[in-house]
């Protein structure tokens, strides 16, 4: 895999009904034509993240189905949707084997293999914190779960289930949450204080990389230990285990691409347990409601961390980024695209669609392609898919004011990549509400030789001459409407 990859994720369930209807005939994981993994591949795809391919509880269906609070993004999303459209959370399951309706482990491997063949990696899901309430462990290990007593679900009956087991006992075991919001209702939350549920689980992601290259593991930082402690630490008696269970994951399966989604400022510390990659959802944050010197100084981070960062403007949690973006989609797309790190592109984001499915829907809304954006797309893909973006040596560049009184350079951000002494990229964004005009400093980043330099912008095709002294002097003038970017290359005369 080569350094600063791009990911495509594929919301797998409604994907497959997509293509169904579009070849007119029923599709599952083995019988996707292989155009869709050629296309991929000429994008510049290297790691296919197909979410939610495991086999999705039942009684997470029936929850999913009968809910009226989960009515409202059903309607906006697929208005009329019916109720076998409700197909369950993809992160409510009952096992690591596919989704009858996705395939089987067979048509699983045969996807890795012609992945492979196009030198891409498959990367699926592992979901850690917790799974469906009719999951088999419910009845044969229920010590495996975090449970309460009957007065802490009298009190709170929202946060357990009661179950009963063979026996005619009943067990109130804990539903799954993240603290900082309302338990999850169709999930059963694991006891990582229990060696016997970490010993399972490492086992469960066993079988997981003899099917896939890596995993993206949903809301990792929540079995760290200190974070297990703080939410369960009253229901859950035992001592914290000696080490991190993310560090034993690490070590049990050597070379597998561990993916992880993570909050809280705890990014650093999966990646010091040996995570390869972290969401980056701090620059997600700071793009969409921060000036661009929150930006900036987030780019100043240490540079291993930035390498293990996953840069996104959308994924399946967070609006379309035509939605959510508006006008900066296109300077957005540039700053993730262009920065060092893994850049995770979702399904649909390259045609500009707005509608954000939930997870509970197994079918693919019907949107037109917004032609402007597809178009800058197949431009920005086809720009960073080149080495100097990948082998690179990626710098943070200074911006200044480009002349007395106007203050619009805040608005500014830029860095180059360089590769040798003569391939040079020189990216400069708009992340500010207007016209914004600044000068960069691009000096140290242009080849040794030469006085004489063309900058081309890859994305318009525009050519733009500058001597070395004038480059020095005041550097690279740049003026950009809001959400506009350049991408630069610099050659001499």
């Amino acid at each position: 895999m080569r350094p600063h990859p791009h990911l495509y994720e594929i919301n797998t369930w409604p994907w497959l009904d997509g293509l169904s209807r579009r070849y007119g005939r029923h599709l599952t994981l083995g019988s996707v034509p292989n155009e869709q993994w050629d296309a991929l591949r000429a994008s510049g795809i290297d790691l296919v993240f197909l979410m939610g391919i495991w086999r999705r509880s039942p009684l997470g269906r029936q929850l999913a189905r009968a809910d009226p609070r989960c009515f409202p993004p059903y309607d906006q999303a697929l208005p009329g949707w019916r109720v076998q459209d409700v197909v369950g959370s993809a992160y409510s399951i009952v096992g690591y084997d596919p989704d009858p309706r996705i395939g089987t482990l067979g048509e699983l491997d045969l996807v890795r293999d012609k992945l492979h063949a196009r030198d891409m990696q498959l990367i699926v899901d592992f979901i850690p914190n917790h799974v469906g309430f009719d999951h088999p462990w419910i009845g044969a290990h229920p010590d495996r779960f975090v449970t309460g007593s009957e007065d802490a679900f009298r009190r709170d009956p929202s946060a357990f289930r009661p179950v009963e087991l063979g026996s005619g006992e009943v067990r109130f075991i804990a539903c799954g949450r993240d603290p900082c919001f309302p338990p999850w209702a169709d999930v059963a939350q694991l006891d990582y204080f229990n060696p016997d549920t970490r010993a399972a689980m490492l086992a469960e992601l066993g079988v997981v990389a003899r099917h896939a290259d890596g995993a993206r593991c949903d809301m990792a930082m929540l079995v760290l230990s200190e974070v297990f402690e703080r939410t369960w630490g009253e229901l859950v008696k035992t001592e914290p285990p000696a080490t991190e269970f993310w560090a034993e994951a690490v070590a049990a399966v050597p070379g597998f691409v561990l993916l992880g989604e993570v909050y809280w400022g705890l990014e650093w510390r999966l990646q010091q347990l040996g995570f390869d990659f972290t969401y980056d959802k701090r620059l997600y944050d700071r793009l969409l409601n921060e000036p661009a010197e929150s930006v900036r100084r987030h780019l100043r981070a240490d540079p291993e961390y930035q390498r293990r960062s996953a840069r996104f403007i959308e994924n399946h949690d967070e609006p379309r980024s035509a939605v959510a973006f508006g006008s900066r989609a296109i300077s957005a797309a540039v700053v993730m695209s262009t920065l060092p790190g893994l850049r995770f592109y979702y399904d649909g984001q390259f045609e500009g669609r707005r509608i954000r499915l939930p997870v509970q829907l197994g079918v693919e809304p019907s949107e037109p392609t917004d032609d402007r954006l597809s178009a800058f797309y197949r431009r920005l893909l086809a720009t960073v898919d080149t080495p100097v973006f990948h082998s690179g040596l990626w710098r943070l560049c200074e911006v200044r004011p480009c002349n007395e009184g106007n203050d619009t350079s805040t608005s500014l951000a830029a860095w180059s990549w360089r590769r040798g002494d003569d391939d040079v990229r020189i990216v400069s964004v708009n992340l500010g509400p207007t016209v914004s005009q600044g000068s960069v400093d691009v000096i140290g980043a242009l080849p040794v030789d030469g006085d004489l330099f063309v900058f081309e912008d890859l994305l318009d095709g525009n050519q733009y001459r500058w001597n070395r002294g004038q480059l020095a002097d005041r550097g690279l003038y740049v003026r950009l409407t809001q959400g506009q970017a350049h991408i630069f290359s610099v050659r001499r005369q």
